[in-house]
């Protein structure tokens, strides 16, 4: 069996590849740059708006699972290209990573997922789809401020309800749904936790680094002038304000009751998930 992951260099990808290399399962990376990752052979180094690349990457390959560059703008059209070259591959069974609620349109990045999903359905091929919620991991990248400072900055209401996922799940998830038979034709919401507010989150930090851990909202305007100090691109400050405002007068709330089921376990806590840092 072949399967190809793109995406495959970023912390999805990776882990998506790390999780089937537990159940022995090499992987063909579809990557943007070279990059050395452990588990893989065969690499196609592509840009997935190029059809050419996406047709050299699906090559004898079985099956893929099929991670979008984060926020990407011309997500609709590289999952329609990524669909095209499966067809012609003859993929047997295709795997879109995409997100809680994706019909929401006032996200703009979980409504092009919804496109491309409304695609995967269309097209014949033997799909599962993957809605995970927001990851835990991305309370990782301001860790060290958290710990230092024991504040933990947010550009939304102290209040809001969220509901997380420990990327491990989900990629443990992902294995289990490429290798098992039974998942054709499945969507499956891939959540952790019940809706958590800000606070709640803020005490379980506290209570796994020994230290009292405040939650402050930032407003938007100091947000953006850090993001575009920052470098990021202009369409994702976009995305990511229009999805701040969403959370802000509804969260991001999910059941973690299928994940319980994929994983036949407990999805993993926050607070395991923070121990493992």
């Amino acid at each position: 069996m072949k399967i190809l992951v793109s995406g495959a260099g970023g912390k999805t990808g990776q882990a998506v590849i790390q999780a089937l290399a537990g159940r022995g399962v090499a992987v063909r990376p579809f990557l943007r740059r070279s990059l050395s990752i452990p588990n893989t052979s065969e690499p196609v180094i592509g840009d997935m708006t190029h059809p050419d690349d996406w047709q050299r990457a699906m090559s004898g390959i079985d099956k893929v699972y099929h991670i979008c560059p984060n926020m990407h703008p011309d997500e609709v059209e590289i999952g329609r290209l990524a669909l095209a070259a499966a067809r012609e591959a003859g993929v047997r069974h295709f795997v879109y990573h995409s997100v809680l609620h994706p019909q929401i349109e006032a996200m703009p990045h979980h409504w092009r997922k919804m496109r491309v999903e409304e695609a995967l359905i269309e097209s014949g091929l033997p799909f599962t789809i993957l809605q995970p919620t927001a990851y835990m991991q991305n309370i990782r990248a301001n860790w060290e401020s958290i710990i230092q400072t024991g504040k933990f900055m947010i550009p939304y209401p102290v209040t809001t309800q969220i509901s997380l996922v420990d990327l491990m799940d989900v990629a443990e998830a992902a294995a289990i749904v490429m290798t098992e038979t039974g998942h054709a034709g499945a969507i499956y919401e891939l959540v952790g936790t019940i809706p958590l507010s800000q606070v709640e989150m803020a005490r379980m930090m506290g209570e796994v680094n020994g230290r009292a851990t405040n939650v402050h909202e930032i407003d938007l305007q100091t947000w953006q002038a850090n993001a575009q100090k920052a470098n990021l691109p202009p369409h994702a400050i976009e995305s990511l304000l229009k999805m701040f405002r969403h959370y802000a007068a509804h969260g991001l709330v999910g059941n973690p009751t299928i994940l319980h089921h994929l994983l036949q376990r407990k999805p993993t806590t926050l607070s395991a998930c923070i121990r493992r840092w």
